[in-house]
């Protein structure tokens, strides 16, 4: 039997902005739920996790607690007010706790913060691990997270991870960490056009789901085109000679319509993807940094000690680290803006250096999307040298072009990353430096800004907590450790916990060599077979001959007559029709596939 549910909503509907964005909502959560809520950027994630928390009241539908649960909240953007940091967390607590000030140093001393300090003085990452404290501190029996690894460090994230499987509430989380996702979530909540799916598994199964549902949604579209075809000739016939009679059938049509075009829109818009794309600029010189023995100290804090590197063009490497060991500091090092106090760092030739910002500090809060793209210059945005319509630019990163007008301040976070790479991508460079670029990214274009700069031929510089980014993106880690210990591995994350020395001593670590110029990451060259090879003859031929079949059936079925005269013929020819657009879809991905192997295996 079931247990019942701790947090729940039913028939929920809220309208923003005279915009429907949850239409019959219910769901639930249950105490020992470890559920992840996903769905695209805008689709009302956070206003979902805010209507649960009893922070937005619906227009309609009824919210359900159980008596005397509690309910805690970490939101994206926690706006901390208090004395200390120490006051702020206690706010955490249930007013009759608030003088346990034990329990408030004890979560204080897992994140790893001084509860003293100003809460004005707080980084980013520190300011998120107070709001988590907050939130943890009161032994909560549900937990609602908004993007709860943004801008924490590595080990912060792994105590979280650990944390929370051991947490025995309720808890919903929205985050695009897929591997933390993947490592705590047991259920899944999908948001997707204003309905909400739940599954009764973690995330590591939802990209199949979602493949699944959005497949059988357009094989629906299908279905509903052939419908519409009978019916259109059908009316061709009948409305004019008995017109009274088949005025509920005339508004089927319309509704069916309506129907279809709003499924349409939303299949197209449930796969729609941010169009990112990134050129370098002028070609840089072979080597980009070479760094020789630098050491650097604040005050009495070592940051770097002794570090060498020598980063090539076409490298991409990762800076990793806990959160006040020095990335920053150490990216400042190799770029040149900072001198260090030993040591010296040499920059390449022909150098145009991109940098993102995790602060966004580019982003002026007042100015609207169309003047941070056009720099307030005229309707066109420069993108590489070429002039392009700014609404156009503005729809390639999914922003409508009701948004043009929008300040800045009024976008969500992920809308200001998506803004905010799109400024940097309209440039020429050829070396891109990123600080924490996946923050508030919605996981479909963080796929795609992957492969953009996997594809980028310019070198790269990321800092980033996120694994799965690293592992599928970099070719060597800079990791830094603290206390001056800085030290390079080849490959990506889960590479650099394996070359990683044990650290129960004080020895330094010992890490692999990095290659002079770190190779991409390759597949084995596997040769295609025989009969693969003869498949990837032929295909070409089977795909113009289907195409060809599609315009003859369309054609055939663009008759306005050939129902009325044999409707079985109609009937085959729709259904024919259908399966060669399935049968020439399959054909052109097997085209692609065999073609990639085949340039794989020819060292392309």
């Amino acid at each position: 039997m079931a247990p019942p549910p701790l947090l729940a909503l039913r028939d929920v509907r809220l309208t923003f902005g005279g915009t429907p964005l949850f239409e019959g909502v219910t769901t639930w959560v249950a105490k020992g739920d470890k559920t992840c809520l996903v769905g695209r950027n805008g689709s009302g994630k956070s206003t979902l996790l805010k209507v649960l928390a009893g922070e937005i009241a619906p227009d309609s539908g009824e919210r359900f607690v159980q008596p005397g649960a509690r309910i805690a909240v970490l939101p994206q953007d926690p706006i901390i007010i208090a004395a200390s940091v120490a006051d702020y967390v206690a706010q955490g607590l249930p007013p009759a706790e608030r003088d346990q000030m034990f329990r408030v140093d004890a979560v204080l001393d897992a994140v790893g913060i001084d509860g003293t300090r100003d809460p004005v003085a707080l980084s980013g990452g520190e300011g998120r691990r107070a709001a988590l404290a907050r939130a943890l501190v009161g032994q909560p029996d549900a937990l609602l997270l908004d993007e709860p690894t943004n801008h924490l460090d590595l080990p912060t994230i792994l105590w979280l991870e650990q944390w929370l499987a051991a947490y025995g509430g309720a808890l919903v989380m929205i985050s695009h960490d897929r591997r933390f996702l993947d490592t705590v979530s047991r259920q899944t909540l999908w948001l997707e056009r204003g309905v909400v799916r739940r599954a009764e598994f973690g995330f590591t199964g939802f990209p199949a789901w979602q493949e699944e549902t959005l497949a059988a949604e357009e094989a629906e579209l299908g279905r509903m085109d052939t419908r519409m075809r009978q019916e259109l000739h059908w009316l061709s016939r009948g409305v004019t000679a008995r017109r009274k009679r088949n005025m509920g059938r005339l508004r089927a049509l319309q509704h069916l319509r309506h129907d279809r075009a709003e499924r349409k829109s939303a299949v197209l818009a449930a796969g729609r993807q941010a169009a990112l794309a990134a050129e370098s600029g002028e070609i840089s010189g072979r080597l980009v940094i070479e760094a020789d023995g630098v050491t650097k100290r604040f005050d009495d804090k070592r940051i770097v000690e002794d570090f060498s590197t020598r980063i090539l063009r076409g490298d991409r490497v990762g800076l990793i680290g806990p959160n006040g060991a020095g990335k920053t500091t150490l990216l400042r090092l190799l770029t040149g803006e900072l001198e260090p106090d030993s040591g010296t760092v040499r920059l390449g030739t022909n150098l145009e250096a991109a940098y993102f910002d995790q602060r966004r500090a580019a982003l002026d809060p007042e100015k609207s999307v169309w003047d941070t793209l056009t720099d307030g210059r005229g309707d066109n945005v420069w993108v590489r040298g070429r002039p392009q319509h700014v609404v156009g630019y503005m729809k390639d990163f999914l922003f409508s072009e009701a948004q043009a007008r929008t300040p800045v301040r009024a976008l969500s976070g992920g809308e200001r990353n998506r803004l905010l790479l799109a400024k940097l991508l309209a440039k020429p460079s050829n070396l891109l430096i990123l600080d924490e670029p996946t923050n508030d990214l919605d996981m479909d274009t963080l796929d795609l800004l992957e492969e953009v700069l996997a594809d980028y031929d310019g070198t790269l510089l990321v800092v980033s907590h996120d694994r799965d980014f690293l592992d599928r993106l970099v070719t060597s880690v800079i990791a830094v450790e603290g206390d001056g210990e800085v030290a390079e591995y080849v490959g990506g994350y889960s590479d650099y916990l394996r070359q990683r020395p044990a650290r129960d001593d004080n020895a330094a670590p010992r890490p692999a060599p990095k290659p002079q110029a770190a190779p991409r990451p390759q597949s084995p060259r596997t040769r295609l077979s025989y009969n693969e090879t003869r498949e990837l003859d032929q295909l070409p031929g089977r795909i113009d001959g289907l195409v060809a079949e599609i315009a003859r059936l369309e054609a055939e079925l663009a008759d306005p007559g050939l129902y009325a005269r044999d409707a079985i013929r109609f009937s085959v020819a729709a259904s024919r029709a259908e399966a060669a657009r399935a049968e020439l879809e399959a054909a052109e991905e097997r085209w692609l596939e065999l073609e990639a192997k085949r340039e794989e295996a020819a060292g392309k």
